[in-house]
């Protein structure tokens, strides 16, 4: 039955929720899963509403946090999350950043100290799917490996969880994305200036060990909302330009790579509880 069922997604930042994972959660949440979301970070170091960026004038490493975590809170609501766990600790920044290198920067938090805290909440909420970032994925943003790392280690230690998915992007989707968006007249960055030919090619990577798509098509709706409640990250972004049918075809499926399994469930799959329902 869905009300036995929970699904918790691991996350570094506010906002990380509804990129990567607003349409699973949307699409459990409504199926009457309960849905957990972790969240590592306040995100201090994200913009400021006007677009400052970190170490500029008017930069205010509190004020931004305490905004993130209110767009957070809304961002949920749209996703029907059932509950949020923050942890609160300190955005580490950018890895070309000299901000990672503070000692409360989560990044330089022990892997085991975070892993028990995430451990903590699987004992609490008994998830029997876990989602987090893909550690060796094109973003190698010092938070998300550090939170996929401890989340990983949190699964293995509990042994409470029958799966643990990572998140994945298709580079050919992108790709499609890119080109699509330049016919329609938006100004978006040059592929090749956005990632790095490392980035690409740990994407490539990434895609071909893709296991499962989620057609979330029916909550895209949803997953958009939450995505445009965090306002002071996406509002000057080429996303709120995207038209509606383009929006479905670059954003109708959200897919993931399989890193454990305890239900035998075979692969490719179109459920993340597929084996357990």
């Amino acid at each position: 039955m869905a009300e036995n069922l929970t699904l918790m997604a691991v996350h570094a930042h506010p906002d990380d929720e509804a990129s990567s994972t607003g349409g699973v959660l949307a699409r459990y949440s409504g199926e009457g899963v309960r849905t957990v979301v972790v969240t590592c970070t306040n995100g201090e170091y994200g913009d400021t509403p006007g677009g400052v960026k970190p170490g500029a004038d008017g930069h205010d490493k509190q004020e931004v946090a305490q905004i993130r975590l209110a767009e957070l809170r809304e961002s949920v609501k749209y996703l029907g999350v059932s509950d949020l766990e923050l942890l609160g600790y300190h955005d580490s920044g950018m890895l070309e950043w000299e901000y990672k290198d503070r000692p409360d920067a989560f990044c330089n938090v022990p892997e085991d100290v975070v892993a028990g805290r995430i451990a903590e909440l699987i004992e609490r909420y008994q998830p029997q799917v876990v989602i987090t970032y893909d550690p060796d994925g094109g973003y190698q943003h010092p938070d998300h490996v550090h939170a996929a790392r401890a989340a990983a280690a949190a699964v293995t230690s509990t042994g409470i969880p029958a799966k643990l998915y990572l998140t994945a992007m298709r580079l050919s989707r992108w790709q499609e994305l890119w080109t699509a968006l330049r016919e329609a007249g938006v100004d978006v960055p040059d592929r090749d200036e956005e990632f790095s030919p490392e980035m690409l090619a740990q994407m490539e990577r990434s895609e071909r060990r893709i296991t499962t798509t989620i057609d979330i098509r029916p909550v895209l709706d949803r997953k958009q909302a939450a995505l445009l409640s965090h306002a002071s990250q996406v509002s000057e972004s080429w996303f709120s330009q995207l038209p509606p049918d383009l929006a479905e075809r670059a954003f109708g499926e959200e897919t993931f790579i399989r890193a454990v399994d305890r239900t035998g469930a075979p692969v490719p799959e179109t459920d993340l509880l597929a084996g357990l329902r």
